[in-house]
């Protein structure tokens, strides 16, 4: 779970609990005889799509990752899924148009 965060300007940054088993890459590419059975996998998955309601709907702002990949879901002791690396990250309000990229040319 989140433990606190620290909004300054542009930068948000957050605190989380030590994840010892790593990011979910190491599992998926660096390690071919760990495979993850279909428990470990949902509980990754509900732990990501669980952070992303919270980002998306119950927080103060919206909160848009951008940047979602095996190399930042972060997984406990436990192999529950939690996302990190919120480095591309955009705040919006609830409501207002969240396009945070324009087509040129």
């Amino acid at each position: 779970p989140l433990l606190g965060y620290c909004r300054r300007k542009d930068e948000l940054l957050l605190v989380y609990d030590y994840m010892p088993n790593g990011s979910l890459d190491k599992y998926l590419y660096n390690n071919p005889e760990v495979t993850l059975d279909w428990k470990q996998r949902y509980k990754v998955i509900k732990g990501v799509a669980s952070a992303l309601f919270y980002l998306h709907e119950d927080w103060e702002q919206v909160v848009i990752h951008r940047d979602i990949k095996a190399s930042n879901v972060l997984l406990d002791a436990e192999l529950n899924g939690r996302l990190g690396d919120f480095g591309l990250a955009r705040l919006c309000g609830h409501g207002s148009d969240p396009l945070t990229t324009r087509v040129a040319g």
